[in-house]
């Protein structure tokens, strides 16, 4: 990971299409403003975190037992 300080209004650029600028700074808080074409996908990481939490407990499949299976059929 690279590491840096910057200033508010002072900015990096990732590659030759992306610009991180600091719009401000309060407290523990930083505002970043990010100027990308459109096409590029900005999420927060702790956004993409939840949903893909979310996605692994949808994905897990309750244990049945047969037996209940079974019974559950014939109260039908």
């Amino acid at each position: 990971m690279l590491a840096l300080s910057r200033k508010k209004g002072e900015s990096l650029l990732i590659g030759d299409d992306i610009e991180v600028v600091v719009v401000d700074v309060k407290g523990d808080q930083v505002r970043l403003g990010i100027k990308a074409p459109r096409d590029y996908v900005i999420l927060r990481s702790e956004l993409v975190d939840a949903v893909r939490l979310a996605n692994r407990r949808a994905a897990q499949v309750a244990f049945v037992p047969a037996d209940l299976l079974k019974k559950r059929r014939e109260d039908r």
